[in-house]
């Protein structure tokens, strides 16, 4: 699909080899209530399975869909993220993860969340394997995969944090209010402004995987926006997968960075976007780098 109109968001999305998941992801978006938004996917190296298939589902999409590809040199999602952030065509940025399915409202909360001076952050319901591997297109269209009834017949397993779904318009503002949990930027649902990405130079490039998305939370909070908690209200139901390349080693390191960044009150990284834009990076010319 193309559109004159820009986008009122971005909703840029990660994968990796996952097609089977961003297939019911890129469904998820497709039945939103709204379609004045652009998706943009974050592709960290994914063969040409995963390209096929968004080639497909572009013929598909009633939003414009841009796919942004780096070859596979190991884990560089904070890389991909930025460059994302340079092909973007909206003042708003969503940002989520190809095994996260939102719910028909979920662009609309965050862009009835979205304020000047704020960040937004929200959470995600964990499904077992059985049941991410059940859910379909026509469970996303008729958003069944949504319902705690429907889940809990499906291999969902009862737990408090059903809530993350299952709470109307009312208790979920009081549960985003009340939350004891600390609202840290999470990578797989939140959102902020593009002038405020930029301002504190993206995503760090030097963090691997484990907390690369909350040190990007502490330098937009050193540099004065406030959070705002959504985890009950911006609904994703978050599919299971491997998490082979967990390194504790790595995270322990991108941990002590950001206790640095959160003690000298940091607020722009020297290994973000301007360091993409200084080698000739640009979203016209695009590159596989």
């Amino acid at each position: 699909m193309t559109t004159s109109a820009k986008p009122v968001a971005s909703v840029i999305i990660s994968t990796y080899n996952s097609p089977a998941w961003l297939e019911k992801v890129l469904y998820g978006y497709f039945y939103q209530d709204r379609h004045d938004f652009e998706i943009v996917i974050a592709d960290d190296g994914s063969t040409e399975e995963t390209r096929t298939l968004i080639d497909a589902m572009r013929t598909k999409s009633p939003v414009p869909i841009i796919h942004v590809w780096q070859r596979d040199d190991g884990f560089r999602k904070c890389r991909i993220l930025n460059k994302c952030v340079l092909h973007a065509n909206a003042e708003y940025l969503i940002f989520t993860d190809g095994d996260c399915i939102p719910r028909r409202d979920f662009v609309s909360t965050h862009l009835g969340s979205a304020e000047p001076g704020l960040f937004v952050s929200g959470g995600s319901l964990l499904l077992p394997m059985p049941t991410s591997k059940l859910i379909d297109r026509d469970d996303i269209e008729q958003q069944r995969c949504f319902d705690k009834r429907w889940l809990y017949q499906h291999g969902l397993k009862p737990t408090r944090k059903i809530l993350r779904i299952s709470a109307g318009p009312t208790l979920a503002a009081i549960l985003n209010r009340c939350s004891p949990a600390a609202c840290n930027f999470k990578g797989s649902n939140a959102a902020a402004w593009k002038t405020d990405v930029l301002a504190v130079n993206g995503f760090d490039e030097r963090m691997a995987y484990g907390g690369e998305d909350r040190e990007f939370g502490v330098r937009l909070r050193n540099r004065g926006i406030r959070a705002r908690d959504v985890k009950y209200s911006a609904v994703l139901v978050h599919l299971d997968h491997a998490k082979g390349y967990r390194d504790p080693a790595l995270m322990a390191q991108n941990k002590n960075l950001r206790k640095q960044v959160e003690r000298e009150r940091i607020t722009r990284t020297e290994f973000g976007i301007q360091q993409l834009v200084n080698t000739g990076y640009t979203a016209d010319a695009g590159s596989t780098q």
